[in-house]
């Protein structure tokens, strides 16, 4: 060992293979969790309604629905508008819940020194 070095509290790296296993565990849920959001849907509307927006959590469209009555009233830019807004409010659920989901994980990664 080099003078001077100095062991870390603990023993060290856990045990490198602890360490390891962890990781590997903390990854095989990783992949589950983000297996199910991309299953796991979210869905928004603008206009009252008249445009929804369904999303995966992981952040994947998967539809747009425009109320057929709501487009004999509507001109081009205010439906682009609604459709914007209603992107953007599904991908905003579709980032809480997969924040929502992975947060815990986050907490095992502190445990290893991340």
């Amino acid at each position: 060992m080099a003078k001077g070095y100095k062991r870390p509290a603990g023993g060290g790296m856990m045990g490198g293979s602890g360490m390891m296993g962890q990781i590997k565990k903390l990854q095989e849920q990783m992949e589950q969790i983000q297996a199910q959001l991309a299953e796991e849907t979210v869905t928004a509307t603008s206009g009252g309604g008249a445009v929804k927006v369904t999303m995966t959590g992981a952040q994947v469209c998967r539809q747009v629905e425009i109320d057929p009555d709501f487009l004999e009233d509507a001109d081009a830019e205010m439906l682009q508008d609604m459709i914007l807004t209603a992107v953007n409010m599904a991908l905003e659920k579709s980032r809480e819940l997969a924040s929502e989901r992975m947060g815990p994980l986050a907490g095992g990664l502190s445990g290893l020194g991340f």
